[in-house]
């Protein structure tokens, strides 16, 4: 016969920070492996609909279901690729135009500095001269971090299908674990869990293909009333890089800056390209994040930010995109365990009634 134990308060609080600390620690130490792992099992949820109608409604044997699913996604993602190539290959056409244009727009700079700070030409030049050695040392120390970051990506899309082929081979297999390290009487519970995590996985990662989607349209039509000639790639990679929490808007709109001086360098274009992904981010952020993204994994905003900056520290972008859906899990879980109700309470996005303290009074006795 099992026995419960009663802990104090601060004993189970103790005990639940350490276990985060620990699950932090090897978090970071094994980012390597643990991140690939990670990725392959979001996307393994996501095509799960799509394996269980080939698998079970098909009949279509699992490994080759699988298979199918792993190459219609690979094939969506392939197919994104090759447009942006094939765009990319029309932008390097006008690079000589681009080459001039940047001339241009930093003679109107230099001009505009020497009017307003009194600062000569050469001098500024000078200035460029030496920050530019400088930063050519700096790039030559660092060709060798690039190159292990482009092998480990590699590395991550050779081995990411393969992880997220054999999540869905084993699907069943891993629910069975997990069946088995809780007792029988708690089953129910545990797939409660499951079909949770499952239904809210999904409809994050269906939410940012649709965020990614009207960001695109937004910032594409937006680019092409101001007058760029490649609205439809800029609008395109604006979308993607949108899924980067906080800097993924910052390259894109660095990007757009440069493919614009395909056309004009007039500094006019500029602050018209500037304004378009401000309009767009500023609807993105008011209107389609607490729409799509916020009503779906139903996490508030300061938990978002802080694990999107702790999933940032520990594992870079591959980190940052990580975040929210690992706090969604982490919040279904707490939820459904009575100890940790509170904690899955603090993080949801819930807008509590006004609360007053009910005390009883205590008679004293004369």
């Amino acid at each position: 016969m099992t026995r419960s134990i009663t802990l104090p308060l601060y004993a189970k609080i103790c005990f639940i920070l350490v276990t985060l600390l620990c699950f932090g620690f090897i978090f970071c130490i094994g980012k390597d492996i643990i991140t690939p792992v990670l990725m392959a099992f979001l996307f393994a949820v996501l095509l799960l609909p799509v394996f269980t109608l080939l698998n079970v409604k098909l009949r279509i044997p699992r490994h080759i279901a699988a298979g199918m699913c792993v190459l219609l996604f690979a094939a969506f993602v392939i197919g994104i690729l090759v447009f942006i190539s094939y765009q990319v290959k029309e932008f390097t056409n006008d690079f000589d135009t681009v080459k001039k244009n940047i001339n241009a727009f930093i003679v109107e700079i230099h001009k505009f500095v020497n009017e307003n700070f009194h600062i000569s030409i050469g001098e500024q030049k000078k200035y460029l001269d030496n920050v530019t050695k400088d930063s050519v040392k700096n790039s030559n120390a660092s060709i060798g971090s690039v190159i292990i970051s482009i092998s480990d990506l590699l590395l991550d899309l050779t081995i990411i299908p393969i992880y997220t082929f054999l999540f869905l081979i084993y699907k069943d297999h891993f629910v069975l674990f997990l069946a088995k390290l809780v007792h029988k009487e708690n089953h129910h519970r545990l797939k409660n869990i499951l079909s949770q995590i499952k239904v809210s996985i999904n409809n994050y990662i269906v939410s940012l293909l649709f965020e990614m989607i009207i960001v695109s349209v937004l910032t594409g039509l937006g680019l092409y009333i101001v007058g760029v000639k490649y609205f439809i790639l800029l609008g395109l990679i604006t979308g993607i890089l949108n899924l980067i929490p906080y800097i993924g808007i910052a390259i894109a709109g660095v990007i757009t800056l440069f493919a614009s001086l395909t056309g004009t360098g007039e500094s006019s274009i500029i602050l018209s390209i500037f304004l378009v992904n401000l309009v767009v981010q500023l609807i993105d952020n008011n209107i389609l994040v607490p729409l799509i993204i916020n009503s779906k994994v139903e996490i508030n905003a300061f938990v978002s930010i802080i694990g999107i900056i702790v999933g940032g520290a520990a594992a870079g972008i591959s980190g940052m995109f990580l975040a929210i859906p690992l706090l969604a899990i982490l919040k279904i879980i707490f939820e459904r365990i009575e100890s940790l109700e509170p904690w899955g309470y603090l993080m949801g996005n819930h807008v509590p009634r006004k609360f007053t303290w009910r005390m009883r009074r205590v008679k004293t006795q004369s």
